[in-house]
């Protein structure tokens, strides 16, 4: 039995990727700072997390703490980060720090202690917008909207003369272009350990994570996923606040299948040095999403909120291409939504979720960055 470390393991991606490890006969170390925006205020780890599972508590920027952790491990998946797009564009030196530089000393240590695979959580996010279809069928990967654009309330991606581009889905070869700090960090997260891994014969696979949703969420964090924001609002009587038009399109895969393509990584050889998408290879829009939610939570009384705003790095389309995860992973998502969200809100209604949102979209607006 191999022992695998996963840091950032306590939270939602990184204890269920510990469950799968373990069914797996892997014996699984987790180093996580139980940070509290994500855990509440809790000392000890989250009581959903393994009891199989060998718990450090420990910062990724504290190199004492990464040696440690490393100590007899086969093979790492990194997920340790900090994650919001909105509060990444006012805290920046704190993302920047946690994710580039907690990634620098990761694999600093790495250098002293190989391991046989690393695996990095990266984003959907380092694509920017993803790819465009023209009118007359040419795809593209157009430029950010113009700020005035978007104070019209116009919020499509269109050509030169003015015709609204069509999206399509967007596989790794797009060109990147990271919208917000949290997406350039992430990117910055993927370059770093794949050039260290050739430089070093460590093998290591990129998987860049679309709307990843389940039970687990931190329901309370203003930041998480859509899904988990949702889920806080209804919960306490409140609509969800959509921005723009809720028409933007997302890729909405189930925790259960990222797990999937997490071990895949882990086990095929033929992944090494690569970047994947991880997807369902579906797309929703936002408001079909929110409104689905209510359905399944019985809150039909409660109708979201399109509010006409604009959170400063957000994009307007991106949804997965997963060709590349299927043909040399062999990934197959099993997961519908219907599925999946019926069983994210069977265990919602085991939760209490404060509803954090409003605050965190007001100090947006104090700082410029929701128009």
């Amino acid at each position: 039995m191999e022992r695998i470390l996963i840091t950032g393991g306590a939270g939602f991606i990184g204890s269920h990727l510990a469950d799968g490890l373990i069914e797996r006969g892997y014996r699984v170390r987790v180093l996580d700072t139980l940070n509290e925006q994500v855990h509440g205020d809790i000392r000890q780890p989250p009581e959903y997390l393994n009891p199989a599972v060998e718990f450090m508590h420990g910062d990724v920027r504290d190199a004492g703490s990464v040696r440690e952790a490393l100590r007899e491990v086969d093979a790492v998946f990194h997920f340790a980060a900090a994650v919001g797009v909105g509060q990444s564009m006012y805290q920046i030196e704190r993302y920047t720090d946690i994710n580039n530089r907690g990634t620098a000393v990761l694999l600093q240590r790495l250098i002293e202690q190989p391991v046989k695979k690393l695996t990095v959580a990266s984003s959907m996010s380092v694509y920017g917008e993803g790819l465009y279809r023209t009118s007359d069928g040419r795809t593209c990967a157009p430029p950010e909207r113009p700020l005035a654009q978007l104070q019209r309330g116009d919020w499509e991606l269109r050509d030169e003369r003015g015709e609204a581009l069509q999206p399509m889905p967007t596989p790794e070869s797009k060109i990147t272009s990271p919208a917000s700090v949290y997406a350039l960090s992430k990117y910055d997260q993927e370059r770093l350990c794949l050039l260290v891994g050739q430089a070093y014969n460590i093998p290591t696979v990129a998987l860049r994570f679309f709307n990843v949703y389940g039970t687990r969420q931190a329901l309370s964090n203003p930041y998480t996923g859509v899904l988990a924001i949702f889920a806080s609002r209804y919960l306490n009587g409140n609509s969800p606040l959509i921005f723009e038009d809720g028409e933007q399109r997302r890729d909405f895969v189930n925790i259960r299948d990222l797990v999937q393509a997490c071990l895949l990584s882990l086990e095929r050889d033929e992944a090494a040095g690569r970047v994947f998408n991880v997807g369902s290879g579906r797309n929703y829009t936002v408001r079909e999403i929110a409104e689905h939610m209510g359905r399944l939570l019985g809150k039909e009384d409660i109708q979201p909120v399109i509010t006409r705003n604009y959170r400063v790095g957000d994009i307007r389309h991106c949804f997965a291409d997963i060709g590349e995860a299927q043909d040399i992973l062999g990934y197959r998502p099993r997961i519908g939504l219907e599925e999946g969200m019926a069983e994210l809100v069977e265990w919602l209604q085991t939760q209490a979720a404060f509803d954090r949102f409003e605050a965190a979209s007001e100090e947006l607006s104090k700082r410029g960055l929701r128009l």
